[in-house]
């Protein structure tokens, strides 16, 4: 299969990249690379490479492939409300032409990287993918929009699918430190404390970003009619975690580092225990390979490797928000 990503220079799109490549994929990437910095390892390299802003992908550009897996955009929550025109611009317009675009070109599966985020403040803890959606950030509603638009664009000759990822953690050669779980543990080892700052109460849906890779790859060989114009969670039911209880594992990890609750944020807004069971009802024999044990172990280990210090989790190379605070001026509205 020919392969178009975008976003491939990215935490989940290194690992991407690679397993198509294992896969026998041919892959064409597209990435703005705005995050070089965070690189601490090779990266999988595809077999043609487009330097560019997804804005500015052309029908040419997507002509003779058989998918599409969009990954790129503003990547969370926080950097989302950063600058919400920005982030309506890239994650929602720039991923509504580009379907649109994809979809002239010939392409015939489009897989959407959306997130569960947009179920947001849950309303109950058992959330399939017909719960009601409760955005509470600029990032969560770009994905809701785009999602409704894919589905109309969905037909027999246009499979679109939105994968909704748990909240990824672990090893990336793309490393970052701005999710939970790999903010937990770098801050244990380079400050000697666990810092949690909300009650610790929230529910997280937890998943390797290397999962989210697999589940990719997986769900480009699904039959369409399994898959076309449906929103799949992408998780499992035994990786739902609350904070407090990722602290907990963290410590078993560092038993000298202590739990310390700063109270910044209060009680978390965001609150979601996610049902997994569609995914591996299409996906029989898909199974995650990281538990959050083993993957932290893993990442605990990296992190060793390259010295992490409290310089490194203090600074700005592999936040992304501070990245893209540097960087605004190559992704500006006007682009």
């Amino acid at each position: 299969m020919k392969i178009f990503v975008t976003g491939h220079k990215g935490y989940i799109g290194t690992h991407l990249i690679g397993l198509l490549k294992e896969a026998g994929h041919s892959v064409t990437a597209c990435d703005i690379n705005l995050f070089e910095e965070s690189q601490i390892a090779e990266v999988n390299t595809p077999d043609l490479e487009l330097i560019k802003d997804i804005r500015d992908i052309t029908i040419d550009d997507l002509k003779g492939h058989d998918c599409v897996m969009h990954l790129a955009g503003i990547s969370n929550d926080p950097m989302g409300d950063l600058n919400p025109q920005i982030t309506y611009s890239i994650n929602k317009d720039a991923s509504i032409n580009l379907a649109k675009l994809s979809k002239e070109s010939g392409v015939k599966k489009f897989l959407f990287s959306s997130s569960c985020s947009i179920y947001g403040k849950g309303v109950n803890n058992d959330l399939n993918e017909n719960a009601p959606v409760n955005p509470l950030t600029p990032y969560a509603i770009s994905k809701i929009e785009v999602e409704k638009v894919l589905a109309e664009m969905a037909d027999e000759n246009f499979c679109a699918v939105f994968l909704r990822n748990s909240t990824a953690y672990g090893y990336s050669p793309m490393l970052r430190i701005d999710l939970v779980v790999n903010n937990l543990l770098s801050c244990a080892i380079s400050k000697g404390d666990i810092r949690i700052m909300s009650d610790g109460e929230p529910w997280r849906p937890l998943i390797h970003c290397k999962d989210i890779a697999r589940a990719f790859v997986a769900l480009a060989d699904a039959p369409e009619e399994k898959i076309r114009a449906k929103a799949i969670n992408i998780g499992s039911n035994e990786e739902n975690y609350q904070v407090k209880d990722v602290a907990d594992n963290v410590q078993k990890l560092i038993p000298a580092a202590k739990i310390v609750f700063t109270g910044e944020v209060g009680n978390d807004p965001r609150d979601y225990r996610v049902n997994f069971d569609l995914l591996y009802s299409i996906l029989p024999n898909f199974k995650l390979e990281y538990s959050l044990q083993s993957g932290m172990e893993e990442l605990y280990e990296q992190l060793q490797k390259i010295h992490f210090s409290e310089k490194d989790f203090d600074g700005e190379r592999f936040i992304r928000l501070k990245l893209l605070r540097k960087h605004l001026d190559k992704i500006s509205i006007e682009n």
